[in-house]
């Protein structure tokens, strides 16, 4: 993709950051089709995105990362929104081999070790993972907001992913506070993992995740023993 057109292609996205949510939905699914997916870890905000997709097109693309390190009441969500909704979820696992291999050599909690051993788990487990998954996609939808963390303050509701060859990553709430997020849930009956009725703002692997204490920042369960600013896998992260 030229300069030109990239500037084209920005300025036509630009634009959709003051529409809805759902009209972001609704343009995502319209201009892409198959050709675009829902990435989800069943969080707050991928259930609320879920619920509106699945009002324009029941068979809109869901996709899901299984790290193997998941918590079960994730897989229990996943159960409750295929039942509710009748949606399809593309389930999708990492490189077997890679996995025996990283777990053999540096131990299976490699992360709490390093950050650069946190950081290759993440790429072998997710990374990686989702680099496959967004093989066949023009674009990528995600819950991303704003508000979650530090490193997300720029997030715009349709932007050029330019580190995955100039596809499109599309973050419907990145204007939404949590408690618009739960408003919704609660307004439209959305099943939502119960963790986050414990303490879970922000839900990842299992050992990665911890509940937070009242007045934290809303992802300081998330490898809760680094810096604000290294709290981040690696699906998410840009280039400057």
């Amino acid at each position: 993709m030229d300069t030109q057109t990239v500037d084209t292609k920005e300025a036509e996205y630009d634009a959709l950051n003051a529409k809805s949510a759902e009209e972001v939905v609704g343009w995502t699914l319209g201009q892409f089709g198959d050709r675009g997916a829902l990435m989800s870890s069943f969080g707050l905000e991928d259930v609320v995105l879920i619920d509106m997709m699945a009002k324009i097109n029941p068979k809109a693309r869901i996709i899901t990362l299984d790290t193997g390190r998941l918590n079960q009441e994730t897989y229990d969500v996943m159960d409750k929104i295929r039942d509710k909704y009748g949606v399809s979820i593309e389930v999708m696992f990492p490189d077997a081999q890679k996995v025996e291999e990283m777990v053999r050599t540096k131990g299976m909690n490699l992360f709490y070790h390093s950050l650069e051993n946190r950081k290759e788990c993440c790429r072998i487990r997710k990374v990686d993972l989702l680099n496959r998954a967004l093989g066949d996609l023009d674009a990528w939808i995600t819950g991303l907001r704003r508000a979650q963390v530090v490193t997300r303050t720029e997030t715009k509701k349709v932007e050029i992913d330019h580190d995955r060859g100039g596809m499109v990553k599309v973050n419907p709430l990145a204007d939404w506070a949590v408690n618009q997020v739960w408003d919704y849930v609660k307004a439209n009956h959305v099943p939502f993992n119960v963790l986050h009725e414990r303490g879970y703002p922000s839900i990842g692997c299992a050992p990665c995740t911890r509940a937070i204490a009242a007045g934290e920042d809303l992802r300081a369960g998330r490898w809760w023993w680094e810096l604000p600013e290294h709290k981040e896998c690696g699906l998410h992260v840009q280039s400057p």
